[in-house]
């Protein structure tokens, strides 16, 4: 009688009676006739249920926190797992945009992966010999670039890219002397114009440009346009051997200055 006006002692004789058929159906007879205990015991068993099951809430919990955690790690640092092995990257300014490019070499496994403009073009898993070259075109005008993989000292690795066979400093120091450039905004963007001078090429954020040509007064005019928007390189002679022809952009009448890569 004391333990059944107990709600603790309750719950200890229910949970451990509960086990024995015999006990429990004569608890359940003698109990069901009093309504205080009748009441104690409903109040009883649900604290019973939530005490049985508080265990399976706390591992669902767990579980769930473990899940989205894992899920946020993996999308936090996935890139930087495929990239474990990066060990150059670079950037070639050409007529038709500045292109990146992303060299991944694995010193053990001898690894070699090519990246243009975040795309995987070359992959070679398995390497013997961690040495080398590899080759592979860049732009829309497929200029040929080819990365040197030489051995320094010990483990120690040099990569140096070539750029139509020349360095990339030295193809870049050419290259500002064939073509110029020139930085505007347009309609709300920024637009790249460059001018190839040995083919008189115009090219526009990497699309090539469609150009007529005329002969003016004091040297030669290269029509185009951007939008809706007249645009034309004028070409005139310096004066002077050095210097030689000089090109100069002009949108809707305005100079626009020369930008420098």
């Amino acid at each position: 009688m004391v333990w059944s006006c107990n709600p603790l002692f309750a719950g200890v004789m229910y949970a451990s009676w509960s086990c024995n058929p015999l006990f429990a159906g004569v608890m359940y007879a003698g109990w069901s006739c009093n309504p205080l205990c009748a009441g104690l015991r409903s109040l009883r068993s649900r604290l019973v249920f939530l005490l049985l099951l508080a265990p399976v809430f706390v591992s669902m919990a767990s579980r769930e926190e473990l899940t989205v955690h894992e899920d946020e790690v993996r999308s936090r640092y996935g890139r930087l797992e495929k990239m474990s092995d990066l060990v150059a990257v670079w950037e070639i300014a050409l007529s038709d945009g500045i292109h990146k490019i992303e060299f991944e070499h694995g010193t053990t496994s001898g690894k070699r992966v090519v990246h243009v403009d975040g795309k995987e073009i070359i992959r070679k898993d398995w390497m013997f010999k961690l040495v080398g070259k590899e080759t592979f075109p860049v732009g829309a005008s497929q200029t040929k670039a080819t990365i040197n993989i030489d051995a320094v000292s010990g483990f120690a690795y040099e990569y140096t890219l070539e750029v139509n066979g020349k360095s990339l400093k030295k193809y870049m120091e050419n290259r500002s002397k064939t073509t110029n450039t020139w930085i505007l905004h347009v309609d709300g963007e920024d637009c790249r114009v460059v001018l190839e001078k040995d083919t008189m090429d115009v090219w526009c954020n990497g699309k090539k440009m469609e150009t007529a040509g005329e002969f003016v007064e004091d040297g030669t005019e290269t029509h185009f346009t951007i939008g809706e928007h007249d645009c034309y390189i004028k070409a005139v002679s310096s004066g002077k051997r050095r210097e030689g022809i000089i090109h100069t952009l002009i949108v809707d009448e305005r100079e626009v200055p020369e930008s420098v890569e």
